[in-house]
């Protein structure tokens, strides 16, 4: 789904009826390249929140059947400079290399992109090799859908966790059930900060709306609480009963 390389060099572009133009649109512009599952999701939800969406692939049956759901669809095969440049793709603040399946392809298009000058480029990578090539050809944020998922997904199988959130410089954000340590009291007498660690930035019980936590909060036996900290200070606190 998201070919790009050996695809057309004919550039052929359709608009969505009624995309949005007008004073400030050029701040919520993004050019989504590859439009395999991941970079049609992630388009058709910008547009869906008012961004005016690129959306590039080589497959031309592809980009017709999708030129309703995004604000503009092209084909064209983006590891050629030149097809880059007839879309104008340097004048967008943003660009995504979505592009999944063809490793040369993604390495290819993110360094045409560099040397375009698009100002923010983000890169689907399939492997931290890849990521890690990405990050060297200039994409200045580098997602790994996949491997990111699993490992989330392996946080809420194995644990008491509802949710989890990793990020690069190994500190975490959670979603889980108060553990009874941090019940009973004010977050400010039970010090779960020095003890275990972690910080209790927001609490939710039952028929309520998620409330930020202060040091006068009272936590409640199955109240649903969102703890950050250090990774493995996240997971630990989380395992407790």
């Amino acid at each position: 789904m998201d070919r790009l390389r050996r695809g057309p060099r004919r550039i052929r572009r359709t608009s969505r009826r009624g995309a949005a133009v007008g004073p400030g649109a050029d701040d919520l512009r993004v050019a989504v390249i590859g439009l395999g599952r991941f970079g049609i999701s992630l388009g058709t939800e910008l547009v869906r929140r008012g961004w005016d969406v690129l959306g590039v692939d080589s497959d031309a049956a592809l980009v017709q059947r999708l030129r309703d759901e995004l604000t503009h669809a092209a084909a064209a095969d983006c590891t050629d400079p030149e097809a880059l440049a007839q879309l104008g793709v340097a004048e967008f603040p943003r660009a995504v290399v979505g592009i999944g399946d063809d490793l040369e392809a993604s390495i290819l298009v993110t360094s045409n992109l560099t040397d375009a000058g698009v100002p923010r480029i983000w890169a689907k990578a399939v492997s931290r090799q890849h990521a890690r090539i990405l990050e060297r050809v200039g994409a200045h944020h580098v997602v790994l859908p996949e491997q990111d998922m699993g490992e989330r997904v392996a946080h809420l199988v194995t644990g008491r966790m509802l949710d989890f959130i990793e990020f690069d410089d190994d500190y975490a954000l959670a979603k889980t059930v108060a553990p009874a340590c941090a019940t009973g009291r004010p977050l400010g007498e039970l010090k779960v900060r020095s003890t275990y660690g972690i910080t209790v930035v927001g609490i939710k019980r039952a028929g309520e709306d998620f409330t930020y936590a202060t040091a006068e909060t009272v936590v409640r036996p199955g109240d649903i609480i969102i703890a950050t900290g250090r990774t493995q200070a996240v997971e630990t606190f989380a395992e407790m009963m």
